[in-house]
């Protein structure tokens, strides 16, 4: 354990090698100008799973830099500096699977941070975390590189909320309006439909927003991956989309870094084009669970139900970025998956911190098939305010709550005594709860080909004057089910 770790004579102390441009790319590889250059190299001194540990001539490169290492096979493995253990001594974590690597192979390092391609060359293209292509569409050519972890904006740059995003979905747009410059956040357990909502959102604002939308599918499984990818392709909108994925089947580390990676790719068309930019991120808790694997694998303490200690900041880092500035806007929308349900998880709590905008989608609600399955009790926005969307939707939206609130109240007493039992009031007040609750389903254009109803898009107007005329009586002589999934009120006969 003495031994120097580069003192090995079968491993030179410099060597001469084709350096990656940190600015520019040409060509197909990815590469810069053929500028040859003298860099450190060291070799590998341990491997441990995804966890390599490497001696290089000199001082170790500092912590995020990005180290190549030279297996005898002929890949090539990126790993990403993670703790220093000594002079010339650091470990870091494997962007790629380490089968094959062994002690000794040659490491190389430019002392510059793990960075990703940039560029408008990016749109209409399915990209890794290194912007690298992943869709066998061909190489990426005239781009730039950023480094994939950077700070958020001064508070100076920041630009605070503008107005309401209107999503098209109802239950959204009444209780949970989505902002300009906001952070939304989807949250739900398994199978209550996050990426059907998120995937609705896309459809809806995709076609009529004017920017550029950037998809990070961190964790992604193959099919959810394939399935987005020829939804926006049917929507005639992939060459205004940049999807950057992580999938399952990738490393801890790069799982845990391509939500980065897709914030550099989103604020590089924010800040330097100018572009408004739509965020999307499925699935938020997969970033969470990866960094959980990163810190496992580096042998730190776990904190709360197992949990990195470094949660906190570690979600902070990537929501911190995500806002609007003087330069562009941003529109995020995120799914964040509640692991058995629990809204007390530590990473569900730390996330809600972070958003301004909570949709909750409930099992229950869904086990009724009421669909998009929202709480309408549990979510909130903090856009829900007179002087944002104004007084008028702000008090049919806590009129509404008030009239749900009050039937889940009653629900106990109707399963066990029938709603005759109930006062004449209550029972005016759970019948327009129910056609509340129909109205305020939807039929989605992704769903068509499951439900067989043609999707409906819906402006808040409509969704607003269609919640108080239930709310006022003006549909009590209607029949439950002629408002289960529908578009506006306008139109519906009164049977």
């Amino acid at each position: 354990m003495g031994a120097d770790p580069v003192g090995s004579a079968s491993v030179p102390t410099t060597a001469t090698i084709e350096r990656v441009a940190p600015a520019t790319d040409a060509g197909t590889s990815g590469l810069g100008s053929s500028t040859l250059t003298s860099v450190p190299t060291g070799r590998v001194v341990a491997v441990r799973g995804t966890v390599v540990e490497v001696g290089l001539d000199g001082s170790a490169p500092t912590i995020g830099d990005e180290v190549t290492c030279h297996p005898a096979d002929g890949r090539t493995i990126t790993l990403v500096v993670q703790a220093h253990l000594g002079p010339g001594r650091a470990q870091a974590i494997a962007l790629n699977p380490t089968r094959g690597l062994a002690c000794g192979d040659p490491v190389t390092s430019h002392r510059e941070p793990l960075s990703v391609r940039v560029g408008e060359p990016l749109l209409g293209r399915v990209v890794d975390l290194r912007g690298d292509p992943i869709d066998a569409a061909g190489p990426i050519t005239g781009t730039l590189r950023r480094p994939v972890r950077r700070p958020p904006p001064a508070v100076a740059r920041r630009r605070g909320w503008t107005d309401v995003y209107e999503t098209g979905i109802k239950v959204i747009d009444l209780f949970c309006p989505f902002l300009r410059g906001g952070r939304a956040a989807v949250f739900g357990g398994a199978g209550v439909g996050k990426t059907v909502v998120l995937t609705e959102f896309i459809h809806n604002a995709v076609t009529q927003f004017r920017g550029v939308a950037v998809f990070a599918g961190i964790g992604e499984r193959s099919r959810e991956g394939l399935e987005l990818l020829d939804e926006m392709r049917r929507m005639g909108v992939l060459d205004r989309s940049t999807l950057v994925f992580g999938q399952m089947n990738e490393t801890p580390g790069a799982r845990f870094l391509v939500g980065g990676a897709a914030l550099t790719i989103a604020e590089y068309y924010r800040d330097d084009l100018g572009r408004d930019v739509m965020l999307v991120v499925d699935n938020l808790y997969r970033h969470v669970q990866a960094g959980m694997e990163v810190s496992g694998l580096l042998g730190r303490l776990s904190s709360r139900v197992g949990y990195q200690p470094t949660l906190a900041a570690d979600l902070a880092a990537l929501e911190e970025r995500i806002t609007a500035t003087d330069r562009g806007g941003m529109v995020a929308v995120q799914a964040v998956y509640v692991p058995a349900d629990d809204y007390g998880d530590p990473a569900v709590t730390e996330a809600f911190w972070h958003v301004d905008s909570a949709l909750v989608l409930s099992r229950d609600v869904a086990a009724e098939g009421l669909y998009p399955a929202v709480d309408a009790l549990l979510s909130s926005s903090k856009a829900l305010d007179p002087a944002i969307v104004g007084v008028r939707h702000y008090a049919v939206a806590q009129e509404a709550r008030r009239v749900l609130g009050r039937f889940e109240e009653l629900r106990d007493i109707i399963s066990m005594l029938g709603v005759d039992e109930l006062a004449a009031d209550d029972r005016v007040l759970v019948a327009r709860a129910r056609r509340l609750r129909n109205f305020l389903t939807q039929p989605f254009f992704v769903a068509e080909g499951f439900t067989g109803i043609p999707g409906v898009r819906v402006a808040i107007g409509d969704t607003v004057d269609g919640v108080e005329a239930i709310l006022d009586g003006r549909c009590d002589d209607m029949a439950d089910d002629a408002l289960f999934m529908i578009g506006p009120l306008d139109g519906v006969s009164h049977d």
